[in-house]
């Protein structure tokens, strides 16, 4: 009798039109699901394969024991340098891989994010919800505390969107709230636009130098996704380090 190494997955199933509103062309559909479906990183919730029929598309997908990272947040308030910095490590690290494969993730934020079985941090949700929505923001100024620049302003934007969400998601981890909550959408708007004004001295030096090198009004300027593997204070915190993947594409 063989030993069976069995891994645990779950079934989640899409609305076609739901599937739509973030990809238009049904081609499009299936290449965007057969290139997931390939990805191989230990912080990328593993697509194992889909299926559908006319109306819905069944995702296999794997299974993260943990939850979501919001939850994790709301239930701690904040995270210390260590798992900050672990956390961005692993997020910079999943990224880089992405964008190696000329994928964008274009929403990167705490309940997107999942957590494995020894904690590590996944990549869950690529324009589709993975976990059920109890713990999820409902209003749409959740959403718009993560939002870039270009995209508010209705720019065109690259992969620099996600570098951006990095910065959101440190100041995040370190002081428990996304750096441009509001209680209006035209004051989140208005704070994401001054980006300058946004910065306090509740943080350490370090990582406050590698939010200011991420949220940067041009994406031009915000510091690349090698320099945030090689930053001095991730460096320093993290008790990961990059993947041979990553380690393996050349810096930009």
């Amino acid at each position: 009798q063989k030993n069976l190494n069995i891994e645990k997955i779950i079934f989640k199933v899409v609305q076609m039109k739901f599937l739509a509103m973030h990809i238009t062309n049904q081609t499009l559909n299936r290449c965007v699901l057969n290139s997931l479906s390939l990805f191989r990183h230990p912080n990328i919730l593993r697509l194992y394969g889909y299926f559908h029929d006319a109306a819905r598309v069944y995702l296999i997908l794997e299974f993260a024991p943990k939850g979501e990272l919001y939850g994790e947040l709301q239930r701690c308030g904040t995270f210390d340098d260590q798992r900050s910095a672990t956390y961005i490590m692993e997020l910079a690290d999943a990224l880089s891989y992405c964008h190696s494969k000329n994928v964008i993730h274009r929403d990167i934020k705490p309940e997107n994010l999942l957590l494995g079985a020894n904690g590590e941090l996944k990549i869950a949700d690529f324009g589709w919800s993975v976990h059920t929505p109890s713990s999820r923001r409902s209003t749409l100024c959740g959403t718009l505390d993560y939002l870039p620049p270009e995209m508010i302003e209705g720019k065109t934007h690259d992969e620099k969107v996600d570098l951006w969400s990095l910065g959101v998601l440190c100041y995040e981890f370190l002081v428990g709230r996304p750096p441009f909550e509001t209680k209006s959408h035209e004051e989140t708007y208005r704070k994401i636009s001054r980006v300058s004004e946004i910065f306090r001295n509740s943080y350490d030096e370090g990582s406050r130098d590698l939010i200011n090198r991420l949220l940067k009004h041009n994406p031009m300027h915000r510091l690349p996704i090698q320099g945030v593997l090689v930053h001095p204070w991730v460096l320093e915190n993290s008790c990961k380090k990059p993947t041979a993947q990553t380690e393996s594409i050349p810096q930009t």
